[in-house]
């Protein structure tokens, strides 16, 4: 459930550094996750509509209401260079919120991609597009204009907090939220996570075990682990 004001856009909004977007972008959702301590995972049912969509960008949040897209098209014109739209629903909805027609006007802006926490359609034509849209569902299910919600507040999409600026980052192993304040360290702490996992690498393909690598075998004994021909 959403507990935030409907009704509101604000204009303006504190993103996350394109050169910190940028450092975050080379890196997978798992990684990412990973180097923020296990945290920031949106719920696994948001898939990617086609398999090699992938984004990172900076949010423009919307809420929606069931079945009405009507603040998609507000949000188009609040969408700048490197954004990302992240649109949540104040009830669970699996309507085509979203397709081509507001996928092009949002590539116009210089949208990244879209994450839903509801239905879309016209995914031929996004995977066409090379449009990146992770959503709930594909439905082809039209919707109306009638009721408000709101643009660029915070709004908790597949249960996750994302607030306006944050990055977030999607790929096919799924959706990961980064806080706009800590994005500079968690991409200096992917880095690292990933130059410790190249070492592991280089030692796996010459054969050594996780057992060994991991030091596992010590804590694996004194659970009582034995060994028996």
């Amino acid at each position: 459930m959403q507990h935030t004001e409907t009704g509101v856009v604000h204009t303006k909004i504190d993103r996350a550094g394109p050169e910190t977007v940028a450092a975050l972008s080379v890196f997978g959702v798992a990684t990412l996750h990973e180097a923020m301590g296990r945290v920031g995972l949106m719920r696994p049912y948001l898939r990617p509509v086609y398999p090699t969509a992938r984004m990172c960008g900076t949010a423009v949040t919307v809420l929606l209401q069931p079945g009405d897209n009507w603040m998609l098209h507000v949000a188009a014109e609040q969408v700048q260079d490197g954004d990302v739209v992240v649109a949540a629903c104040t009830a669970e909805s699996e309507d085509g919120f979203f397709g081509e027609l507001l996928a092009t006007s949002f590539r116009a802006r210089g949208c990244r991609g879209l994450v839903i926490d509801g239905g879309v359609r016209d995914t031929a034509d996004l995977e066409d597009m090379d449009f990146p849209v992770f959503s709930r569902a594909v439905h082809a299910k039209g919707t109306v204009k009638a009721t408000l919600g709101s643009v660029n507040v915070p709004v908790v999409c597949a249960n996750a907090l994302v607030r306006p600026g944050d990055v977030v980052a999607a790929d096919r192993d799924g959706v990961v939220v980064v806080p706009r304040e800590r994005a500079a360290a968690v991409a200096e702490a992917a880095a690292r996570r990933e130059a410790d996992e190249e070492t592991k690498r280089a030692q796996f393909r010459k054969g050594a075990l996780g057992l060994d690598v991991y030091g596992m075998r010590g804590p694996l004994a004194e659970l009582g682990l034995r060994y028996e021909d």
